[in-house]
């Protein structure tokens, strides 16, 4: 017998969860200006994501998925990417999409149920959020074949959870981008829940980063809970994309500290001692303790962000609330380029009857 086969899985890390460092930063990541920025990303998106439930719980957001303790994941997929990279977000990657150029504005419009939120005004070809679990892997395949056919030297960025890499579409998609030693980043943010299938139970693997070498590519992990690290290891994945070197997928260790979604109740799957643990890996606490040490980060400088993340979220949400609602007729304006007759008998009819005056009763 002889072996056919091995492999080895790396892990990174920089920052522990007290903000100690376990290694020497990367370049990139030695200006205390940028570790600051990426600090109040992360800030700005924790701020977003309670704004959002308060809209929801008090009826004025549909349906909402928070990114509470997966702020690092987002940011540093988005500190990694260039401008004209293209991200293909799940429904929790709030932080990735504010830090590539999505107004707050933007996004409580799509959580709002309003296409307008998806017309990005920023990353223009970045894709709306998927709410399909996995779906949206077989997209960013097809948006990385697009670069390589065009020689164009530009990756593909696709962010789902664990659950999705038990999905169909996640694996024929890592299969063609093998194949085809597409520009294509695959990042997955274990949470360690599948709405409420824990880790544990939705596959044997020892990593989710190990499904890639089935697919004839790199997987590695990373601590998701240090910007840090996932920055470092995904903007390294991205550069040799981009020249050449094919997929990679990122598996990062992160926890998921609130409901699946605001319409989910954690409590009856995962007991109270367990988020407490996961609270001591804070993503932001972690940052924030590197630079109160580091970087003179102070009480003057903290409270100023805390302030300016609310004013901006806020005046969103105010601007947000106060915009008239889309007309009736645009459930079908985008659904073709040329609207059938039947589309278009249907469009005159939402007119029609939206143009209608209430009658008394109303």
């Amino acid at each position: 017998m002889s072996i056919v086969a091995e492999f080895s899985i790396e892990y990174s890390a920089f920052l522990d969860p007290e903000g100690e460092l376990l290694a020497p930063l990367p370049d990139r990541f030695k200006d205390p200006e940028t570790l600051k920025d990426l600090y109040r990303q992360m800030v700005l998106a924790r701020t977003f994501d309670a704004k959002a439930i308060a809209l929801q719980r008090t009826g004025r957001l549909g349906t909402y998925a928070s990114s509470l303790g997966q702020e690092a994941v987002g940011v540093g997929v988005a500190f990694a990417m260039r401008s004209d990279d293209v991200l293909l977000p799940s429904f929790r990657e709030h932080p990735a999409q504010l830090g590539r150029g999505v107004t707050p504005e933007e996004l409580f419009l799509y959580w709002g149920g309003d296409e307008r939120g998806s017309d990005f005004k920023g990353p223009r070809e970045d894709f709306p959020v998927s709410i399909t679990v996995g779906g949206h892997a077989p997209h960013a395949a097809g948006v990385a074949l697009a670069f390589k056919l065009r020689g164009e030297q530009r990756a593909a960025v696709c962010m789902f959870g664990d659950g999705a890499t038990s999905k169909g579409d996640v694996y024929e998609a890592m299969n063609v981008a093998g194949i085809w030693r597409l520009p294509v980043l695959f990042v997955v943010s274990n949470n360690r829940w599948a709405i409420s299938t824990p880790r544990i139970e939705q596959t044997a693997s020892e990593t989710l980063a190990q499904k890639a070498i089935a697919a004839g590519f790199r997987g590695e992990q990373v601590d998701g809970n240090d910007v840090v690290a996932v920055g470092a290891v995904l903007g390294d994945a991205l550069e040799r994309a981009r020249t050449g070197g094919g997929p990679c997928l990122v598996e990062c260790l992160t926890y998921r500290l609130g409901d699946h979604t605001t319409v989910d109740d954690a409590a009856r799957y995962r007991n109270d001692a367990e988020v407490s643990r996961a609270w001591q890996a804070d993503p932001v606490a972690r940052l924030k303790a590197y630079l109160v040490r580091e970087c003179g980060w102070d009480k003057v400088a903290e409270s100023a962000l805390l302030e300016d993340c609310s004013t901006t979220v806020e005046a969103a949400a105010e601007r947000y609330l106060a915009m008239a609602p889309q007309a009736p007729e645009s459930l079908i304006d985008h659904t073709y380029a040329e609207l059938p007759a039947d589309l278009l008998a249907q469009r005159a009819d939402l007119i029609s009857t939206a143009s209608m005056p209430e009658n008394e009763d109303g």
